[in-house]
């Protein structure tokens, strides 16, 4: 019976792992829609996100089901607890992707981003890459100093989203309100994309360790405390 009931957990686990291959999926053909004015693309991430809204709610309900019949307590509640609260910052990260997608779909058959600042978007881009990949790891493994370290990634996201607003406001913008209001929400979207990684690997240090981040030593974040 609690072999079984441990199958059901770690299942969940795999079910997150697959939420975050889906939103990874979805930020990166959603930024390529964005930058080369894809209708089509945006439309197929603007569709697929009811695969990751199906998921979450999966997620939710499963564990939901296990609370009210196993009744676990310690690491097992922890873990059904920080489950859901996973899968939903996860499925909100779908919807920041989705969300890119309704900005080129509004724009087309135009780009809604200047070409001087795509080269911020890429970058963006690339950052909220490495954030999801790292955040699919971190849930599977529970690596509490891979998971701390999410604080320092996300700072390269904060700092060009700071940079995106300095060209926005230079008197050299050309583009006029519409341009400056897409770039606006577009530099938001990746930078709440990344908010919500950081919010899922502070709860697999909760997970793990029973503590919030800003509760441990950076020697127990690190994992050189071992008493």
């Amino acid at each position: 019976m609690r072999d079984a009931y441990h199958e059901e957990l770690d299942a969940l686990t795999a079910r997150l792992v697959e939420m975050t291959r889906l939103v990874r999926s979805a930020m990166a053909r959603a930024t390529t829609a964005l930058l080369d004015a894809d209708l089509a693309l945006a439309e197929g991430v603007i569709d697929a996100d009811k695969e990751i809204n199906a998921l979450h709610h999966e997620v939710e309900e499963n564990a939901l089901e296990l609370m009210a019949r196993q009744q676990p307590v310690a690491v097992d509640l922890r873990t059904l607890i920080m489950t859901i609260r996973m899968s939903a910052d996860l499925e909100r990260m779908g919807d920041h992707a989705v969300h890119l997608a309704k900005i080129t779909r509004l724009r087309h058959p135009t780009s809604a981003i200047p070409a001087e600042v795509r080269s911020m978007i890429v970058e963006m881009a690339q950052i909220a890459e490495r954030l999801i990949t790292k955040v699919g790891s971190v849930i599977a493994s529970r690596d509490v100093p891979t998971a701390a370290e999410f604080e320092t990634d996300d700072d390269a996201m904060d700092r060009l989203h700071r940079r995106l607003f300095e060209v926005l406001l230079s008197p050299n913008w050309k583009h006029g309100v519409e341009p400056a209001i897409d770039v606006t929400l577009a530099g938001r979207f990746f930078e709440r994309y990344g908010d919500h990684a950081v919010r899922v690997a502070r709860d697999v240090i909760f997970l793990v360790t029973g503590e919030r981040p800003d509760q441990l030593t950076e020697d127990q974040l690190a994992g050189r405390d071992q008493e």
